[in-house]
């Protein structure tokens, strides 16, 4: 990518809170802690859903595809994120940026995706349950979530050389823990009117329409699951949708308010609006992922168990 950039910047120096060096211990033991959590519980997601066959269906496909997308993203900007706390230097290669944007764009746009189709499956479970082994089969889920991960390949690499081909003049400070888009367009000198076009237009398609399909599967299913004579079914079905829900609340309403509306340059920011945006990007690109697991594993009874008979399987090979 150097090579397309015709500016004199080779390197970008990451600011993070550099500015605030009375919170940067708080944030490196707050931030590895959490990076440990993603990691333990995003592995043990994917482990079972591996290892016991009972998972193995469209929801727990779905799930472990989340689950690995969640270690991808998080390990593209947090390993660097905490080297920053460990030495002086803060700087990535212009090249290093670019992987970092891609890496992190491509995965934030497939789980949109993800999300919805995953919503999809509630739909058919619920409101056409005895047609459910025919839509959700094998030929059906795994081309929708390999279309999701193609789908967001393709949004990062047009968003991603967009904004790796604008010229920098010298000013390569990005204001921000990572290579994140928005900060990094503010190093432009050029107009970014079309990045932001673009991006708006891309808000739609990977914001704005999976949450629109996700909002009308589930006025649906809610109909479906009011209908339901007997208490314990209707509670039951509720249970299934419940977590899957709580997962779309907290990832699209962090990211939904960084990126509906991206702001054109403007130097007049004030510096608490730039750090209510770190925050906010911390919190859906740590906070999230880390959830995520915690929600789906504890109120899960199928996972809990599974997991149990995993530990249980382990120490009888052990005894043996």
């Amino acid at each position: 990518m150097e090579k397309i950039n015709q500016s004199s910047v080779t390197e970008f120096v990451l600011l993070g809170l550099s500015v605030y060096p009375e919170l940067e211990a708080i944030y490196f033991v707050l931030v590895l802690c959490m990076y440990l959590v993603i990691l333990l519980g995003n592995g043990v997601i994917i482990i079972v859903s591996v290892y016991d066959s009972h998972l193995h269906t469209p929801m727990y496909f779905f799930l472990s595809n989340l689950s690995f997308l969640d270690i991808c993203y998080t390990s593209s900007s947090i390993p660097l994120f905490l080297s920053s706390f460990l030495t002086s230097k803060k700087t990535i290669s212009f090249s290093g940026c670019g992987v970092q944007m891609f890496l992190s764009f491509a995965m934030g746009a497939t789980e949109c995706v993800l999300l919805s189709m995953m919503a999809f499956d509630r739909y058919v479970a619920i409101c056409n349950p005895l047609r459910y082994p025919v839509i959700m089969s094998k030929a059906s889920y795994v081309p929708m979530a390999a279309g999701s991960w193609i789908a967001g390949g393709v949004d990062s690499v047009v968003q991603t050389s967009l904004a790796m081909q604008l010229p920098f003049c010298g000013d390569n400070v990005i204001n921000h823990f990572t290579c994140e888009i928005l900060a990094v367009l503010k190093l432009a000198c050029a107009d970014i009117s079309v990045n932001v076009i673009i991006m708006r237009f891309t808000t739609v398609i990977f914001l704005v329409v999976p949450v629109l399909f996700i909002f009308v599967s589930y006025v649906f299913i809610l109909s479906t699951i009011l209908r339901i004579p007997s208490a314990g079914g209707r509670q039951k079905a509720f249970s299934t949708c419940s977590v899957h829900l709580t997962v779309v609340v907290i990832f699209y309403g962090t990211i939904f308010f960084m990126y509906a509306n991206p702001k054109a340059k403007d130097s007049s920011g004030s510096d608490k609006e730039e750090f209510t945006d770190k925050i906010i990007s911390l919190f859906y690109g740590v906070v999230t992922p880390m959830v995520n697991p915690l929600i789906y594993s504890l109120r899960n009874k199928d996972v809990k168990a599974a997991v149990k008979n995993m530990l249980f399987w382990k120490y009888s090979s052990e005894g043996l």
